[in-house]
């Protein structure tokens, strides 16, 4: 499937509203073979995760992890979980990031981070 910018509608008042008091929730499926078979706790529980330098927020629960233990089971929990992106990514804002860089093929994270906040440089 493919998504183009013309297809991203602009957040609607209530829209707002609801990320600004942190209620707003969107789902965002994503579906892939490879992915699904690749994918898994067996996998994940056998993958070496060191520290990382800077937090990883992660989309499980939309916070900043440090803990290797805690981000492959927070990594488990996200196959089965929704994704909290908005709040994710307002989190990341809240805790004082300014700039946003879109690796890979064209910029639709990019228009999703401007239209939570369009003070950033994405």
């Amino acid at each position: 499937a493919y998504l183009s910018l013309d297809s991203i509608e602009p957040f609607t008042e209530e829209e707002k509203e609801a990320m600004e008091n942190g209620t707003y929730e969107e789902e965002v499926i994503v579906s892939s073979s490879s992915a699904k078979k690749e994918i898994n706790p067996a996998t994940i529980k056998a993958t070496t995760i060191s520290t990382p330098r800077c937090p990883i927020y992660q989309n499980v629960d939309a916070k900043p992890h440090t803990n290797p233990e805690e981000i492959k089971n927070n990594l488990i929990a996200q196959l089965t979980s929704s994704v909290r992106w908005t709040a994710s990514v307002k989190e990341m804002i809240k805790d004082g990031a300014t700039e946003f860089i879109e690796c890979g093929p064209g910029n639709v994270l990019q228009g999703m981070i401007k239209k939570i906040s369009a003070d950033i440089n994405a």
